[in-house]
């Protein structure tokens, strides 16, 4: 049933009541809070500074709704924009969230149109709506600057998700939209990832410095020591983090406090370079000359995978993915798939993780045979001084790899595995985030980008005639014998 004009401006008051009566939902303690920000009339900028995982995106979502539903007169209607750091950020995390709160209200789903690049009134579609929009890949700042540009309206709205990392003149066309309306909102949520970008400009800059209202900066933590920490982020897990690194770690500065780090962190790599990757063909002779090499990346726990991935040169190929039978001789297993797999492909060369030296048993078996096998452990000393340790120089490699023109397979969950990770300098060096805080994020371990970062242990080296190196032959193949059958490998 549609609500009267009595309830609607009761909810435009009080925006938590809204979320509670209208999705069913009751809002952490912090998230009331920024609620209740809403609520005020007028010009409203407001920033969500803040940890990982504490229902950010939520929030943003809410105060959509809350002003489509809430903000109207007659013959004036709401118009708002959403925007994130990239075009698939957004509709992968804000334009979904919309979604799944809408479908939450029956309200809602009967007076709006949810599309994947609008939001609109069913009997006022060209006037009362909320867009997705993005700035293009290539864009300049001034490009980007206008991005939010061209909503004329009494009643505007700016929905700003991910800003940690967004251009600060994106704020330029949002805040001519709030010059001459009767009550605007913008919101930007975001985590404290760098000291460049929009989130840090009106946490810092900006803050308390408009004429017609000021940035109100909301600072939302995951510290077990707080007292208004965030529920939702486990707290032994904030505690195991801290212990590890420590407070002053630019991760556990940005991900766990909420705190702006002395320093940036940055993705390793984009979603569009790694699409770039694997949409290239590899050309044979940026390759052929050197030896083929696979990288193991090996199973420690029931989760997680051995890989194999092998790469020659420019051109990576399709991985080998195996989980061991409980009860089986583990090492006996690797050994023989890494050999088979040598010999299929004329390998001449194979890297193993052997950080806590889960990998031993097969490196011996393997080195027993007369191949060629390196054991590395990522957390060694880097011969570069530039790298903190081996896992730096190889992810860091890895990634320089594939923006200098490598070949990827496509495999889809590649993409977050290679797009996930974050990098700082720590001491003057470059450090990776740890394999632990990738896995908490990503829900799974990282085994394949790791097992194709091994192959950088060392420099590409030029092929050599291998002994073990399969002759090629239409009548005679002895290797078609697979003794993982039975697995279901």
């Amino acid at each position: 049933m549609k609500p009267g004009s009595a309830k609607i401006a009761e909810w435009r008051r009080d925006p938590v009541r809204f979320v509670c009566e209208v999705f069913s939902a009751t809002p952490d303690a912090w998230q009331a809070e920024a609620l209740q920000k809403l609520g005020a009339a007028g010009r409203k900028r407001l920033a969500l500074k803040a940890c990982a995982g504490p229902g950010k995106t939520a929030v943003l979502a809410w105060a959509g709704w809350h002003r489509l539903a809430c903000y109207a007169a007659p013959n004036e209607h709401p118009k708002g924009l959403a925007v994130s750091i990239t075009g698939d950020n957004l509709r992968r995390n804000l334009w979904a969230e919309m979604a799944r709160w809408r479908n939450a209200s029956p309200f809602l789903i009967a007076a709006f149109e949810w599309t994947g690049s609008r939001i609109f009134a069913r009997d006022h579609s060209e006037t009362w709506f909320l867009s997705a929009t993005s700035w293009p890949k290539t864009a300049d700042l001034d490009t980007i600057g206008r991005t939010l540009s061209g909503l004329h309206s009494r009643y505007p709205f700016y929905l700003i998700d991910e800003s940690g990392d967004a251009p600060p003149n994106l704020l330029r066309s949002a805040e001519q939209g709030l010059a001459n309306c009767e009550d605007g909102l913008i919101i930007t949520a975001g985590n404290t990832t760098s000291q460049t970008g929009l989130l840090y400009e009106v946490s810092s800059r900006l803050r308390g410095r408009m004429e017609d209202g000021r940035w109100e900066v909301l600072s939302i933590t995951a510290d077990p020591d707080a007292s208004n920490r965030t529920p939702r982020v486990d707290i032994e897990w904030a505690r195991q983090q801290i212990k590890t690194y420590g407070r002053d770690n630019p991760w556990v500065m940005a991900y766990v406090l909420g705190e702006f780090p002395p320093g940036s962190i940055n993705a390793l790599l984009s979603m569009d370079e790694v699409e770039a990757a694997m949409d290239r063909r590899p050309d044979p002779g940026s390759y052929e000359w050197t030896a083929k090499r696979i990288g193991v990346d090996v199973a420690r726990f029931g989760d997680d995978r051995t890989v194999h991935f092998p790469r020659q040169g420019m051109a990576a190929f399709e991985p080998k993915v195996m989980r061991a039978a409980r009860g089986s001789a583990v090492s006996v297993d690797i050994a023989n798939r890494t050999m088979a797999m040598m010999n299929e492909l004329s390998a001449e060369e194979a890297y193993f993780d052997d950080t806590v030296g889960w990998a031993h048993g097969a490196v011996d078996i393997l080195r027993a045979s007369g191949r060629k096998v390196y054991a590395i452990q990522f957390d060694k000393p880097s011969a570069n001084p530039r790298y903190l340790n081996m896992r730096a120089q190889m992810w860091m490699e890895m990634a320089e790899w594939v923006k200098g023109g490598g070949c990827l397979p496509r495999i889809s969950e590649m993409i977050s595995e290679l797009t996930m990770p974050t990098y700082f300098f720590s001491g003057g060096k470059f450090q990776i985030e740890s394999k632990d805080q990738i896995k908490k994020r990503l829900s799974r371990s990282p085994d394949l980008a790791d097992a194709l970062a091994l192959t950088f242990a060392l420099p590409d080296s030029p092929k050599e005639k291998s002994r073990f190196a399969r002759r090629a032959s239409a009548d005679s193949n002895p290797l078609e014998y697979d003794p993982y059958a039975w697995m279901g490998i």
